[in-house]
């Protein structure tokens, strides 16, 4: 299973989406998300969302020099948090800025495509879905 963006027209910044990713995570706040939406400008330029788009051969994963970043058979990845040593490789690899960064921890945050985040999504702009994804609403 995948995350999926499927609407982004429908996306108003509310950020449910971080929140409901840490609260998973057992945290408070969203320094911790693995999903991001940003401005494009305001309510007249919209917002998109930033997550994991689950690449079938991952840049991330094939950047750290550890191997700290396995690829899940869906696509994307799964961090080993023991073996990274917090270089930032990953991170400079992702195409699309997907991987955060836990400052504290000095660790990479990255989707693991659990769906809770789409979830708790008001307006729909989410979804997990099977097989490949679509970014439709890209």
């Amino acid at each position: 299973m995948q995350l999926d963006v499927v609407d982004i027209d429908r996306c108003v910044g509310c950020q449910v989406c971080m929140f409901a990713c840490t609260r998973r995570q057992n945290i408070a706040g969203l320094s911790k998300s693995c999903i991001h939406v940003r401005s494009l400008g305001g309510m007249e330029r919209g917002f998109t969302v930033i997550t994991c788009r689950a690449c079938p051969d991952p840049p991330c994963a094939l950047a750290c020099p550890k191997g700290a970043l396995k690829p899940r058979p869906d696509g994307g990845v799964l961090l080993d948090r023991d073996a990274c040593d917090g270089c930032g490789a990953c991170r400079q690899a992702c195409l699309i800025g997907a991987v955060f960064w836990d400052d504290a921890a000095n660790r990479p945050n990255i989707c693991i495509h659990c769906g809770y985040c789409a979830t708790h999504c008001p307006h729909g702009v989410l979804e997990l879905v099977k097989g490949p994804v679509t970014h439709a609403g890209q």
